[in-house]
């Protein structure tokens, strides 16, 4: 028998999340995502990820901008699961809601939990020089990422980005959840409680966050433009002739060279900008109202740039 199950998910991850249950066969009674928000240019409402990927499939969709509603709470029973499953929801789901379903409610955490508990754990990992971060499949309280843990795994991060680690991770959540659920259900998992006083806690992360200071060593600035890309993205300033220009900084590696932080100096293929301890390889950089080139083909056409400053 199949789980009948609810899914509360947004963004990228979760649709993620959705394809891997799917090649499982795993289909959801219901999906409940954000409300639809302004988006573009023209400001225009924009479903979210998980809204688009499961109307193109045919799963029915709710979007209530609260859940703490008796209506919300209704429309919800009303599908009667056995169980709910959470994937970077992105809003509290009230203790009433998470006992709605007989087999509660499992949510998948890409962390290894107690570490880096809170909306940003990818990053958190990145940006901290963690060696390994991973999956938790958990029981969700009300509580931020609290409740016991029913299953975790482990990936390597290396010199992965953000963008790389959230495919992986979120891959890897839904095949754990999808081999995860019939066994929950026939009462087969046992949960086990955190060690609550190991957690750490991930920061809100802003835009300004993207702004590199090349005081910093250039280990911490790489990690800063794995993590922080594409957003808020990692950036620096150029101040050519009267202009200070904005320089987006995409895709870097640390390197040997040395100098005066914020110099720029030329390498065989590009160039580097020098930090306090070593210095970054830029390899893609765009100029604000440019498009993304790399290092090498953005100094033939600025030159002017080697020697210079960034700030």
């Amino acid at each position: 028998m199949k789980p009948r199950f609810i899914f509360f998910g947004t963004p990228k991850f979760a649709v993620f999340v959705l394809d891997e249950l799917e090649r499982k066969n795993l289909k959801p009674l219901l999906v409940v995502t954000a409300p639809d928000k302004p988006a573009g240019r023209g400001l225009r409402a924009a479903p979210s990820p998980v809204k688009k990927r499961a109307e193109s499939h045919g799963i029915p969709v709710f979007q209530p901008p609260t859940l703490k509603t008796a209506e919300a709470a209704e429309r919800i029973a009303k599908e009667h699961a056995d169980v709910f499953v959470v994937a970077a929801y992105g809003k509290m789901i009230p203790a009433d809601i998470l006992e709605l379903p007989t087999h509660k409610t499992l949510n998948i955490h890409p962390s290894l939990l107690p570490r880096w508990r809170g909306a940003d754990p990818i990053r958190a990992a990145i940006l901290a020089g963690d060696t390994e971060t991973g999956v938790s499949i958990m029981q969700l309280d009300e509580k931020l990422d609290h409740g016991p843990i029913v299953a975790q795994k482990s990936v390597p991060i290396g010199e992965k980005t953000y963008e790389e680690l959230e495919g992986e991770l979120a891959r890897l959540g839904g095949e754990m959840i999808a081999d995860i659920l019939p066994r929950w259900l026939a009462g087969k998992i046992e949960s086990r409680e955190q060690n609550h006083d190991q957690a750490t806690f991930t920061k809100k992360i802003t835009k300004e966050d993207g702004h590199l200071d090349w005081n910093e060593p250039a280990e911490m600035i790489e990690r800063k433009i794995r993590a922080l890309n594409p957003w808020p993205g990692t950036y620096a300033f150029w101040k050519r002739g009267e202009k200070m220009l904005r320089l987006r900084i995409l895709e870097a590696r640390t390197v040997s060279a040395s100098g005066k932080p914020g110099t720029v100096i030329p390498v065989n293929d590009g160039f580097a900008v020098a930090c306090a301890n070593g210095a970054i390889r830029i390899k893609t950089i765009q100029l604000e109202g440019k498009k993304a080139t790399p290092s090498a083909e953005f100094a033939r056409g600025y030159p002017d740039i080697i020697g210079t400053i960034l700030s």
